[in-house]
């Protein structure tokens, strides 16, 4: 249709300028109906009988057949000939229309999908009609008339009556999707479901995944309950919290980054069989898998272990396969995952042993796994150098991304399980298990530990990591100590990520898929620093008299020089940030996908993760050194260095990193010298 106008953020100044007008046109129609005292927005119901599926479902009950005259044309019953049982309203968007004098076809989107409208002026009359020819694409109409099928065979609404419900001053886009137009998909979900089925159906099918989550535990005797989201603590997970205020109490608060104690203070209650589905915040990156506000499931179940928590997952995961998805062989991308077969199990050690080679089972001091670690070359955190944080590590490594059909890891090491029963059989491990599909970790469970001393102990533990600098520990939680002492029976406990598990179901390739609205830089001008500001900060074309160099401490020169030859060797350039993710378990490293002008994506991750988001990265120009060898960090080739400015502050060992960002005009592959 002409005034179906792609808009993106890149549009040209001609389209701009077209849309400006189309948008000035439909405006103009709008004060027309106005003045004619016929303003649709002064409409507060419409009486719709029917969806286009329920047409559809019910076609043999609800379809008029035509009669064929003696001259082969169709005759049309008048209104008053067709049974009130067979009369339909519908109401929807309008998507397309044909005009063809006398007679035209629209189509009509509800809910449930399109169905084609005839639309006759012998039936809506000269006014009528001219009003329908009228209407631009977008509008939201009512039809009433009667069911039929064209020659062609096409069920479709014969009209009798349309109603203009709301006028569409903004041109729908004819395309609205694709890489170039992701960003605009996400922050206008609106648009993005009218043009576009598959992303509807993604999410009608995460409500049927709820439900049905719902209705298995439902089954098994669980209670539903809510828990508060602005705690004092912010416990029961690994993870930085975001921070608010509350007015009226003059406190901070915290808001929650797990479901955990609340739901085992409910246990010590005696409500034995409670689960949460609400969101959790966890102030931390983006990237394909997560996303800082996101649907966390945790359950809680009295007289249970690990074991019985393992057979509900199993469970559930096979039921919803087969209730929402039809089967339990379901598709991800390439691969064909089986959640009909039981599922394998392995603990850590094993899976360490099998995929990565290194038994840990006979290593016997947190050094040697420490040396063995540098060996293969892995990155080891700050206060994260215990055997079993090593051996997790190796896990991570060597082993998630083998994980592809369903695969419990059991036993995993007490050091980084602060909240879970020890083994009998061996005290240096817990009773925990994760869920593994596709190399995701889809779910982490417990013998949750009820003994409040060793509860308390290994808080101490969480506290000191804190106190080294750890923002991601844990700390004492008094009152859930309190709560242990009253006596919690032994109890299973498990985790879910419901976005991650909608992933999954529905075949989606990035969490943002599935979350309606997922987390983006703001683009309100209210709520970001104009642009010059935004270059005082940055440094672009500020002068350098307005910029505080006084605290600033810089590292000597080097004294040795490098001869010319040697220097020339490294070959500089200029990429561009296509895509910048921070890297799943790790809290330094940023992964960019960058465009060095040879027309093949280039990978090179980069320590910078404390300086920066990866968001406020994308679309940026930086330096590079493109012809080092590649280096494999956290299982990732890196091929490449990013050039960073460092300094110190004076008498202070904070550094400061600026990531050297020049003028998008100098082009991708650009060689510097």
């Amino acid at each position: 249709m002409a005034d179906n106008n792609q808009q993106n953020k890149g549009a040209a100044p001609a389209e701009e300028q077209d849309v400006g007008r189309l948008r000035q046109v439909r405006r103009d129609k709008l004060k027309e109906l106005q003045d004619a005292g016929k303003d649709p927005f002064q409409i507060v119901k419409y009486d719709q009988t029917h969806h286009t599926q329920e047409i559809r479902d019910n076609v043999e009950k609800l379809e008029t057949v035509l009669e064929v005259g003696e001259d082969g044309k169709t005759i049309t019953p008048s209104r008053e000939d067709i049974p009130a049982e067979k009369i339909v309203s519908i109401a929807g968007r309008m998507m397309s229309k044909r005009v063809m004098g006398k007679a035209s076809f629209c189509n009509i989107q509800d809910r449930d999908g399109r169905m084609q409208v005839y639309v006759s002026r012998n039936d809506l009359g000269d006014e009528a009609y001219a009003e329908f020819k009228r209407m631009d694409i977008g509008d939201i109409v009512g039809i009433k008339g009667f069911v039929f099928k064209t020659k062609t065979g096409e069920l479709s609404v014969h009209a009798y009556e349309l109603t203009l419900l709301s006028k569409s001053l903004m041109p729908l886009p004819e395309k609205f999707h694709g890489l170039t137009d992701t960003e605009t998909r996400y922050r206008q979900r609106y648009v993005d479901l009218v043009m576009n089925e598959d992303v509807k159906e993604t999410f009608k099918k995460r409500s049927a995944i709820l439900r049905e989550i719902r209705n298995f535990l439902s089954g098994r005797d669980f209670m539903e309950v809510e828990t508060p989201m602005l705690v004092e603590n912010a416990g029961g997970a690994a993870a930085r919290p975001f921070i608010t205020h509350y007015n009226a109490l003059g406190e901070d608060r915290k808001l929650r980054i797990s479901l955990e104690l609340y739901l085992k203070r409910l246990i010590v209650g005696g409500m034995e069989r409670v689960y949460e589905i609400g969101r959790v915040f966890r102030n931390e990156g983006t990237d394909p898998r997560h996303n800082p506000e996101f649907t966390l499931m945790e359950l809680y179940q009295a007289y249970t272990d690990y074991e019985g928590m393992m057979e509900l997952t199993e469970s559930m995961f096979r039921y919803l396969a087969e209730t929402v998805c039809g089967t339990t062989q379901i598709t991800y991308g390439d691969k064909v995952i089986d959640l009909g077969k039981p599922f394998k199990r392995l603990t850590m050690s094993d899976a360490v042993k099998e995929y990565a080679g290194v038994d840990f089972e006979t290593i016997e001091s947190a050094e040697a796994a420490v040396a063995l670690a540098k060996e293969k070359g892995l990155e080891i955190e700050a206060g994260h150098d215990t055997k079993g944080d090593i051996l997790n590590l190796f896990f991570e490594e060597f082993c998630e991304d083998k994980m592809i059909q369903p695969t419990f890891i059991m036993d995993h090491p007490v050091e980084i399980s602060p909240l879970t029963k020890r083994k009998p059989s061996d005290p240096s491990k817990v009773e925990r298990f994760e869920l593994y599909i596709n190399g995701w970790e889809m779910c982490n469970a417990y013998s949750e530990l009820n003994d409040p001393i060793d509860q308390r102990e290994r808080f101490k533990a969480q506290d000191a990591l804190a106190a080294a600098g750890d923002e991601e520990a844990n700390h004492t939680d008094e009152d859930f100590l309190n709560a242990m002492e009253i006596g919690m029976p032994p109890t299973g406990g498990i985790g879910y990520g419901i976005d991650r598990l909608c992933m999954l179901l529905t075949n989606a390739p990035s969490i943002r898929d599935v979350l309606l609205w997922p987390a983006l830089k703001s683009l309100d001008p209210n709520a970001r620093k104009s642009s010059e500001e935004q270059e005082e900060s940055t440094g672009f074309f500020t002068p350098n008299n307005k910029i505080d160099f006084s605290n600033v401490k810089i590292e000597p020169l080097f004294e040795e020089n490098v001869d010319f030859e040697t220097f020339s060797k490294s070959d500089f350039r200029a990429v561009k940030v296509k895509n910048c993710v921070a890297v799943p378990k790790s809290k330094k490293l940023l992964q960019f996908t960058l465009d060095d002008g040879t027309g093949t994506d280039r990978t090179i991750l980069s320590g910078i993760h404390a300086y920066y988001e990866p968001e406020e990265l994308i679309g940026k120009t930086l330096v590079a050194i493109t012809n080092l060898p590649p280096r494999a960090m956290m299982g990732i080739e890196s091929c490449g260095m990013l050039l960073s400015a460092v300094n110190n502050k004076k008498d202070s060992e904070d550094e400061e990193l600026h990531l050297l960002m020049v003028d998008n005009h100098i082009p991708a592959g650009a060689k510097l010298y």
